[in-house]
């Protein structure tokens, strides 16, 4: 059974991680058919976005421990550097909204990578942990990095000490996602969001990505000055004129991603 289901639709690439049994956990296999994954979804000029969630009740939830204490397995070192570092710097490189769709338990690494894409929902049962400390790790796959910026250093620090599990309820209070759904409503309300997005100037929400990595280390000088940048060249696209052709024409836009 293939650790990664991927499917394209109208633009969007559907990337479902399929591991229900062990509620999605990362083994090396999983972790880098959704590398490969990325890579191909970054190089196709078909999709125009990302929707990437978990099957069955949970989401993902992190590391395989099995594969941490087996003697024969790759050791937390390769685990790092070469199963999540490299998940999470491809979900903030690539030039396409990502949106994550928590559909249960997301745990660990599994909430990191959450945290790491461009539009987070998820359902109203689904719950979120920063699982670390109980088994004495710290936070990884960018965890330190995103939640801060996202919920503030003091609660951040919290989550992170306590490893208190977060409702969704909660997450959306604090900050951690964009929107909450039912469990009616998740599929067909997360979907719609992929599948606007997709039908959006592409380029210009790829440097919109971009300008927001940059912000978390620039000083305002220099981000005005990469914004002046990312302003010109979005200025130059196909889209940027189809879109002020149809608001001048009153009608509405019809974006190619060019």
């Amino acid at each position: 059974m293939d650790s990664i289901l991927f499917t394209i639709e109208s633009g969007v690439a559907f990337i479902t991680m399929n591991r229900p049994d062990k509620l999605n956990s990362f083994n090396r296999a999983m972790a880098l058919q959704l590398q490969s994954i990325l890579d191909q979804c970054a190089t196709d000029d078909s999709i125009r976005a990302i929707y990437l969630t978990g099957a069955g009740k949970g989401f993902c939830a992190g590391q395989d421990l099995a594969e941490v204490v087996d003697p024969e397995g790759p050791g937390m070192k390769r685990i790092l550097s070469e199963h999540y570092n490299p998940i999470v710097q491809r979900l903030r490189d690539i030039a396409k909204p990502v949106v994550a769709a928590v559909n249960g338990v997301a745990a660990g690494a599994g909430a990191n990578i959450a945290f790491a894409c461009d539009v987070v929902v998820s359902k109203s049962s689904a719950s979120f942990i920063q699982a670390f400390s109980k088994i004495g790790l710290i936070p990884d796959s960018g965890g330190t990095y995103t939640l801060p910026r996202l919920i503030g250093f003091q609660r951040a620090s919290a989550l992170m000490m306590l490893g208190d599990k977060v409702s969704a309820t909660d997450a959306l209070q604090m900050g951690m996602l964009y929107k909450v759904f039912d469990e009616e409503a998740f599929e067909t309300e997360s979907k719609k969001i992929a599948f606007q997005l997709a039908q959006m100037p592409t380029k210009a929400l790829g440097y919109i990505k971009q300008a927001l990595n940059a912000s978390a280390t620039n000083d305002i000088t220099t981000q005005l000055a990469l914004e002046d940048t990312l302003q010109q060249k979005a200025a130059g696209t196909e889209d940027f004129k189809e879109g002020v052709d149809a608001f001048l024409a009153k009608r509405s836009p019809q974006y190619k991603g060019q």
